[in-house]
């Protein structure tokens, strides 16, 4: 397995996914109702100071090295768990279209690139978000769990590239050299 770091200044990059990881975990845990008591309410802190102030920050740090990939993605992320946390409260169909936009940023960032990882994060967290602005159109509360649930695999995805890149474990999968597939016996 390929042990390589990804692009960019390596403490942002690694700054960048602690602080969505973190985000994303609580904003799906809360989502999944899976911890009694616990809510997506109340990720809102979380999200307003680590996913929102600490994102940003790192997104600046990013730019300031030269990294316009994750400052870009940093600062927009940031900016909107900023948003999310701050205008939390309001009616159901916001809500949603507030998620739909959320959902377009997130949906460039994957589709930018990167590696394994960061597009494997910011795939799940599209998926999430388009699950949860549906589910908050259609009020439908087991949609909304399943949303958080993605939204959770997101967070670990990003927690596990960050992890990774501090552990120097493996960041990417294996790719097999052309040609050697599985074979057909006959």
């Amino acid at each position: 397995m390929d042990k390589d770091v990804s692009a960019g200044s390596a403490t942002t990059t690694v700054v960048g996914r602690l602080a969505l990881g973190i985000t994303l975990l609580a904003f799906g845990l809360g989502h999944t109702g899976v911890i009694n008591g616990v809510s997506a309410a109340d990720a809102v802190s979380l999200a307003h100071y680590v996913g929102g102030v600490a994102l940003f920050v790192a997104g600046l740090l990013a730019f300031r090295d030269g990294d316009s990939v994750n400052g870009t993605a940093y600062s927009a992320l940031g900016a909107l768990w900023f948003t999310w946390a701050v205008t939390s409260g309001g009616s159901a169909h916001a809500a949603g279209l507030f998620l739909l936009l959320f959902a377009l940023v997130v949906l460039s960032l994957t589709l930018a690139g990167g590696d394994q990882l960061t597009q494997g994060t910011y795939g799940l967290f599209f998926v999430s978000l388009v699950l949860l602005a549906i589910a908050t159109f259609a009020t439908s509360g087991s949609l909304t769990k399943v949303g958080g649930w993605f939204a959770v695999a997101a967070g670990a995805v990003a927690w596990y590239a960050a992890t990774a890149a501090l552990a120097h474990w493996p960041t990417a999968l294996p790719r097999r050299a052309a040609g050697r597939g599985v074979t057909a016996t006959g």
